[in-house]
C-alpha cells in the first residue's frame, strides 16, 4: 500500500505503474522505476467530476487530451470535443459526426488549464466537404521532434451512399464516416503560429489502410481472399516515439479485424521523419494470447522510450482485464525493440478509479486514452485521461470530461 499524506491526512493509492514495482497492494523492491499515482484535485457534481485538475466545457463533450511543455514554459493541452444537448446525436455518434480538436493553455502540468479556442475542424468547415478529413479530427497526440511541434490525428469523410448490390449499400452514414478514418499530422513551428492559422497541415492520410476485409457491410472492399493487415479497414489512435538505435520514427495505430466478431488490432509504421512518409509492417503488436487460445483486447495505445531502462513502454486502455490479468483499466506493456512487445512481471499500469484527495476513491465507467506528459529522462510526471462516471453510450448531457493525474517517482 502507498501512502501519501496531505496536510496530515493520510491518502492511499494502489497503483501500479512501470515493472513490477507493486503487487497488487502490497510492495516489493525490483531493479526498476515505480511510480505513485497522486490524488485528484476534484470533487462529484452530480454526474460530472469538477475542479482544478479537471477540464470540462458547458454543452460540450470532452475526451481524450495530451499535453506538452512549450518554450514558454507553460503546457498546452490539444483535447477532442463536441456539442451535446438533445437536438445532437447521442455519445457513440456524436463523436464521429461532430468531433473537433480544443485548444487549453495551463501554467502547472496537472490543473487549471483554461479554453483558448477550436484549433482544428473537419475541414468541411473550410468549404471542402471531399477531404479526407472533411468530417471529423479526433483522437490526437502531440509531440516534438526537433524544432517543430506534431499534431498527431485521426480524421475521417463520409464516402457517401455506396452502389447497389454492393457490400457498402446498407452501411449507415454513421458506419461509413467510421469506416474512413485515416491518420494525418498538423505541423507547426510555436503555438503563436498555430493560433494564428501558420501551419501546416496533411492534405492527404499520412496512413491509411492497406487492406478493407470484412465479411459483409464494408464500403470499398479488398478483392475476395485478400489477407487482412494490421491496418484493416481503419488507421486510428496515433501514437509517435522516435527509436534511438537508428533515429526512425515509429507510427503505432490501431486497425479493426472481423474473426468472425469485430477485434482491435495494432500496428506500427516506420518513417524517416516525424512527418513521414510512413510504411506499415505487417507485424501485430500489443498482441496478449492468453491460455484458452483467444487474445486479449486493448486501445488508445501511449507509446514512450525510457532512457534510464533503455525500453519501450505502453500504456493502454485494457477492455476486460484479461491483458492485467486483474480487472478492466489502464495496463502496461515494455518493448526491446519497439515492435516485440510484453507484459512486465504485473502489467497493471492504473485501476478504473480516481482516488481524490479527501482521501475516497471514485469508481468509474471509463478511463481512457491515456496521454502522457514526461520529463528528458522519460520518466511519466502526469497522466492524462478521458473519464465518464457512468457509461458514456447514450449520453446527450456532455458529462463526460479530461482528468489530470500527478505522478511521483516513488524514490
Amino acid at each position: 500500500m502507498v501512502k501519501i499524506s496531505f496536510s496530515g491526512f493520510p491518502v492511499y493509492a494502489c497503483f501500479l505503474l512501470l515493472l513490477p514495482a507493486i503487487t497488487g497492494c502490497g510492495s516489493r523492491e525490483t531493479e526498476g522505476l515505480s511510480i505513485e499515482a497522486l490524488p485528484v484535485n476534484a470533487q462529484v457534481e452530480g454526474d460530472l467530476l469538477r475542479g482544478p485538475s479537471v477540464l470540462n466545457l458547458p454543452d460540450c463533450f470532452v475526451w481524450g487530451g495530451s499535453v506538452i511543455k512549450g518554450e514558454d514554459n507553460r503546457y498546452h493541452m490539444f483535447f477532442s470535443c463536441w456539442e451535446s444537448g438533445d437536438s445532437f446525436a447521442v455519445f457513440s455518434d456524436g463523436w464521429l459526426l461532430y468531433s473537433k480538436i480544443g485548444y487549453a493553455v495551463s501554467v502547472y502540468p496537472d490543473r487549471d488549464f483554461r479554453f483558448q479556442k477550436i484549433i482544428l475542424r473537419g475541414r468541411a468547415f473550410e468549404g471542402d466537404s471531399t477531404a479526407w478529413d472533411a468530417v471529423t479530427v479526433h483522437n490526437l497526440h502531440i509531440r516534438r521532434f526537433g524544432d517543430k511541434y506534431y499534431l498527431y490525428y485521426t480524421g475521417s469523410h463520409d464516402p457517401g451512399p455506396q452502389p447497389r448490390g454492393s457490400k457498402g449499400e446498407h452501411v449507415s452514414r454513421r458506419n461509413r464516416i467510421q469506416q474512413s478514418q485515416c491518420i494525418g499530422v498538423v505541423v507547426f513551428d510555436n503555438f503563436e503560429d498555430l493560433l494564428n492559422g501558420r501551419y501546416e497541415r496533411s492534405k492527404k492520410p499520412l496512413l491509411k489502410p492497406r487492406t478493407r476485409v470484412k465479411r459483409d457491410n464494408i464500403v470499398n472492399p479488398s478483392t475476395q481472399g485478400t489477407v487482412p493487415k494490421p491496418d484493416n479497414i481503419v488507421v486510428v489512435n496515433p501514437s509517435v516515439v522516435q527509436r534511438p538505435s537508428d533515429g526512425k520514427y515509429l507510427l503505432y495505430f490501431k486497425g479493426n479485424l472481423w474473426d468472425p466478431n469485430w477485434r482491435g488490432v495494432h500496428g506500427v509504421a516506420v518513417g524517416d521523419t516525424p512527418a513521414g512518409p510512413f510504411k506499415a509492417l505487417d507485424d501485430y503488436v500489443f498482441d496478449v494470447h492468453l491460455k484458452d487460445g483467444t487474445i486479449a483486447s486493448g486501445e488508445d495505445p501511449y507509446v514512450w522510450y525510457y532512457n534510464r531502462l533503455g525500453k519501450f513502454f505502453v500504456v493502454l486502455k485494457d477492455f476486460s482485464g484479461r491483458i492485467t490479468g486483474s480487472e478492466p483499466g489502464l495496463a502496461m506493456m515494455e518493448s526491446d525493440d519497439g515492435i516485440h512487445w510484453h507484459e512486465p512481471g504485473n502489467a497493471l499500469f492504473m485501476k478504473k478509479q480516481i482516488v481524490l484527495r479527501t482521501g475516497d476513491t471514485l469508481k468509474v465507467s471509463n478511463l481512457e486514452r491515456p496521454q502522457l506528459l514526461l520529463n528528458k529522462k522519460g520518466t511519466p510526471q502526469v497522466l492524462y485521461a478521458a473519464c465518464s462516471l457512468g457509461s458514456v453510450g447514450k449520453k446527450k448531457d456532455g458529462s463526460t470530461f479530461n482528468v489530470q493525474i500527478r505522478l511521483q517517482l516513488k524514490r
